[in-house]
């Protein structure tokens, strides 16, 4: 049985994992390795995941995982980037679990919370060419707003991101 929870310590090698391998299995072909390198080394290390989920603000929610005997299968957060407006950071499942609704049930726990802390609108970026991403996102009503520069690119790099937002 698969359990939506609130990350703690025990899930930081879980979540690293998961985000890592999601991250590999559905960039590799549209980003280059040394971006996929750069942007894992700056978010998933253990000591960033340590300080990301013993921290819950309005800004960053903390990590929602779904276990399943003990095994994390999918990570995601979200925080408030605006008094009525919330914002998914990240969702990423197990490359070998999808299609099985754990993806949809952490969008699910991490659009509560945003509706508590008062979000109205929920925003998430999906970098352009994410064949997995972009119908995801779509399918749970989200709309496309524009396409902006993908965060952390350098010179040289010029990687795309969709913006898109839906009403909650």
């Amino acid at each position: 049985m698969i359990t939506i929870l609130k990350a703690t310590e025990e899930h930081i090698d879980g979540i690293a994992k998961v985000c890592i391998n999601s991250y590999w299995a559905t960039y590799s072909d549209i980003l280059t390795t040394e971006y996929i390198e750069r942007l894992i080394s700056e978010f998933y290390t253990p000591s960033r995941l340590l300080k990301e989920v013993t921290t819950t603000n309005p800004e960053w929610n903390g990590w929602m995982v779904a276990v399943e005997d003990g095994k994390v299968l999918g990570a995601g957060v979200g925080g408030m980037i605006s008094e009525d407006h919330g914002e998914l950071h990240t969702l990423y499942l197990d490359p070998e679990r999808t299609k099985e609704g754990i993806g949809t049930m952490i969008l699910e726990a991490v659009t509560k919370e945003l509706i508590e802390y008062g979000a109205k609108v929920q925003w998430v970026n999906v970098t352009k060419g994410n064949r997995k991403g972009i119908p995801f996102y779509e399918a749970k009503g989200f709309q496309f707003i524009h396409e902006q520069d993908e965060y952390g690119i350098i010179e040289g790099e010029d990687f795309k991101a969709l913006r898109y937002h839906r009403l909650l």
